[in-house]
């Protein structure tokens, strides 16, 4: 791999989102493009697995966080307001 290749590979863990989805968009745009050699079309892959790793951790939290606040407080089953305290 490049080093071009190991200082992005280095920098994934510092990605948001959003920055790992446009870099993955044009990994693919790339490798679908072809021209490129054996080489470079492997790095491109493995780059593309790094950032699909990155994308995917970010979309676990989310949904972790979704599924928190869908759940509400503790002790409450998720209902709230005044309907809630009307039972």
């Amino acid at each position: 791999m490049t080093d071009d290749g190991t200082t992005a590979a280095a920098a994934t863990g510092t990605l948001g989102y959003e920055q790992a989805r446009d870099e993955l968009i044009e990994v693919v745009r790339r490798l679908e493009a072809g021209g490129t050699s054996l080489e470079e079309s492997l790095a491109l892959w493995e780059r593309g697995e790094e950032l699909a790793k990155v994308c995917r951790h970010w979309l676990e939290g989310a949904r972790a966080r979704l599924d928190a606040a869908l759940a509400g407080p503790a002790g409450t089953d998720g209902a709230e307001g005044p309907a809630a305290d009307a039972g």
